[in-house]
């Protein structure tokens, strides 16, 4: 009987074994395959790379190497990878729009703005030809949102006059003048190498060259010809003024009606027209224009040093003249409509160097674990036998000396309790918005690309996250046996906000004098004030009550009458030295991620990886806590008690280092020209380093409070 029992598990595994070796094996030998063909278009690929195909061209073998150097970026999910579509990861849920024969395709102006300066210009700020009539801007108007306006991003319809697949040679657009203030405001946008931008189907406009094998977004408004290759005494400055816009498309009726654009390529010339009579007459836009040898339809302007347009005044100092004119061609295109956006982001970092970055604040994570997993078993397991006689002497003097502060640990601090509340529930604030905003992406319901969205995403989950601020703040200060809870919920509701408007506010006025873009109109700023002073504030009032209603929070230890004497604490104890090494390892891991986020915010390069974002945020906040975790039991084993201010502190220093960060990238990265630029820059940074070490402040600080509750809880005091 018990040989029959032993028999039976025997037999059902080799069953099962039978069983599932035919499709192991299948297994087996198709990732065996899949290997093979990965080697061979591996070989392939690499081939037609050595033999110079392009990777920015409209053609087949192009886009079939443009989406093999892509094939990491064309996938969706953080463990299982699948296959999907940069449309797909770019614009979740968008669907292609489609055009019919002869139907009017707007193409939209941005921003004419330079990596040179953070000081961007509206479009029709450039003596370029007049707006279309209201009747068409009516017809195309878009609407923006909060983030854009804060970010001057305000699509203009553009003067170009486009029609589906009606391809025309060159036409005469209009005839500006300028002179004088606006003529040297040109070469000086010219020298810091400002470029325009349009939009047509939500494609940004490209300047590509397969000779050259790259794509850049954006045209420039003209260029600069040094002395020292003209021969001449002075820089010649030179500007475009004919644009030449070919535009791809792909056609497949058995799919789908119409057409849909898949590529949109300008190239500038800059031409000094030639008139040819006084008589004869054109028509463009409903308005008459003379008529130059130098565009017809069968003429097409060319980039030739003979025929620059410099710009410069009139022989006797008239004002100078421009005849913008553009031509449009239509070229048919075998490129799927989700394929696209690949050439945009040819040249980006891959996928993996992220995947590098992050195991690299892992190991961190895992380093940190292992010093509070050793603290803690240390500490705990020994506490909670009693302190046995197999202690020696040597580890009773180590514990004893977190343990004699049990009395004082949770007295409440004697500075400035309210400042400290008011930061702690600043922060929870901040970190709700910022991990509701990330959570909000991974869930496709923010557009990466879409201008102003995130922006706009954070201010509006700042706001409803206002009674969560209230109610840490109330919660914190409660225990600190303060009784003025409006001070304390007005301070949360304004402290933040109220630095961050002031300075928005002191950077305006000089935006505005300067003329540009991000200069944010009284209407822009009486919303955000309605936003704060009608949403954010009652939210703040709300979790204030609320938080002001629950108990106390209780704690294990009762508090001493008169405080214990601290005697002298070791200098990596004490700030400033404690707030360096603490703040250290929170920076170094998110420094890598950091770097491209920097390279998006003022190197106008696309972010849209949210699912590594929220990776790093997770791995920052566990940073955080247990760094100030070690740091708190150090400095409890020296017998000072004060760890309230110094657990913020020792995190939120965080913050000092990335403005450290910005620094550096200021030094290196950028090329800002004039003291404005980097007043920008530096304004922006330091609010921003300001909200990251408030949320690494207030983790390090609630982590503390968790860890000596824990601790103390788990001792037996006499």
């Amino acid at each position: 009987m018990t040989a029959t029992l032993i028999r039976l598990p025997l037999l059902a595994a080799l069953f099962l074994l039978v069983l599932t070796a035919p499709s192991t094996s299948a297994g087996r030998a198709e990732r065996k395959q899949k290997k093979i063909e990965e080697r061979e278009k591996a070989i392939k690929m690499a081939n037609m790379k050595a033999a110079g195909q392009d990777v920015v061209g409209m053609t087949k073998e192009a886009a079939e190497l443009r989406s093999y150097e892509l094939r990491n970026k064309k996938k969706k999910g953080l463990l299982k990878r699948r296959e999907a579509s940069l449309a797909q990861v770019l614009f979740p849920g968008a669907s292609p729009e489609e055009y019919g024969q002869g139907e009017a395709v707007p193409a939209f102006a941005e921003l004419v703005e330079s990596k040179k300066t953070q000081l961007p210009f509206e479009f029709y700020d450039l003596p370029t030809c007049p707006e279309p009539s209201d009747k068409i801007k009516k017809r195309f108007r878009r609407r923006k949102n909060l983030g854009s306006r804060l970010m001057g991003h305000d699509l203009k319809l553009s003067p170009y006059n486009i029609a589906t697949k009606q391809s025309k040679g060159c036409t005469p657009l209009c005839m500006v003048e300028i002179g004088g203030k606006k003529l040297r405001w040109m070469r000086k946008l010219v020298d810091r190498q400002y470029r325009i931008h349009l939009t047509l189907d939500q494609l940004p406009v490209l300047m590509r060259s397969k000779e050259l094998n790259y794509a850049v977004r954006g045209y420039p408004i003209g260029f600069k010809a040094l002395a020292s290759s003209t021969g001449l005494q002075d820089d010649q400055y030179f500007m475009y003024n004919h644009f030449k816009f070919t535009i791809t498309y792909r056609e497949d009726p058995g799919e789908f009606e119409g057409i849909r654009i898949t590529g949109f390529d300008v190239h500038p010339v800059s031409i000094a027209h030639k008139k040819v009579s006084k008589d004869e007459v054109m028509q463009e836009n409903g308005e008459r224009q003379e008529p130059y040898s130098t565009c017809t339809s069968e003429v097409s302007p060319v980039n030739d040093p003979d025929t620059y347009l410099p710009l410069r005044v009139g022989p006797t100092g008239e004002d100078m003249r421009i005849l913008y004119s553009y031509e449009v061609y239509w070229e048919k295109s075998d490129i799927p409509w989700a394929d696209r956006w690949d050439v945009y982001l040819v040249g980006s970092p891959d996928d993996e160097i992220h995947y590098f970055a992050i195991v690299n604040s892992l190991m961190i994570v895992v380093f940190l674990t292992g010093a509070v997993a050793t603290i803690l078993i240390r500490t705990l397991k020994r506490d909670i036998a009693g302190y046995n006689e197999m202690q020696t002497l040597e580890e009773a003097q180590e514990e004893t000396g977190w343990k004699l502060v049990h009395g004082d640990v949770f007295r409440p601090p004697q500075n400035n309790s309210l400042l400290l509340s008011v930061l702690v529930g600043t922060g929870a604030q901040i970190g709700s918005a910022f991990f509701f905003t990330l959570l909000a992406s991974m869930l496709r319901m923010l557009n990466p690309i879409k201008k102003g969205q995130a922006l706009t995403a954070v201010i509006m989950l700042y706001v409803l996250c206002g009674g969560i601020g209230g109610y840490v703040s109330a919660r914190l200060y409660k225990f600190c046996d303060a009784k003025a809870w409006k001070k304390n919920t007005l301070a949360t509701a304004i402290f933040f906000p109220s630095i961050i408007v002031g300075m928005f506010m002191v950077l305006n006025v000089f935006l505005t004098v300067v003329g540009a873009a991000t200069a944010v109109s009284f209407l822009t700023i009486f919303l955000i004030f309605f936003l704060w002073a009608c949403v954010a504030t009652p939210l703040a009032f709300l979790g204030s009550y609320f938080g002001f209603r629950a108990e106390k929070i209780e704690v294990p230890t009762k508090t001493n009458q008169i405080a214990r004497f601290i005697p002298e604490v070791p200098y990596y104890a004490n700030p400033p030295v404690s707030m360096f090494l603490a703040g250290l390892l929170p920076f170094g891991s998110v420094c890598i991620e950091l770097f491209f986020i920097m390279s998006a915010l003022w190197l106008h390069q696309l972010y849209y990886i949210m699912g590594f974002l929220m990776a790093v945020l997770l791995i920052l906040v566990a940073t955080c806590t247990e760094v100030a975790m070690v740091m708190c039991y150090l400095q409890l084993c020296v017998e000072d008690h004060r760890w309230w201010w110094k657990s913020f502190l020792n995190c939120a220093s965080a913050g000092v280092y990335l403005f450290m960060y910005s620094l550096w990238f200021l030094a290196s990265k950028l090329d800002l020209v004039g003291v404005l630029p980097v007043v920008v820059y530096l304004t922006y940074m330091s609010m921003i380093s300001m909200a990251f070490g408030l949320m690494c402040g207030t983790v390090g600080y609630l982590s503390c409070f968790w860890f000596t509750k824990t601790i103390y809880a788990a001792v037996k005091v006499d």
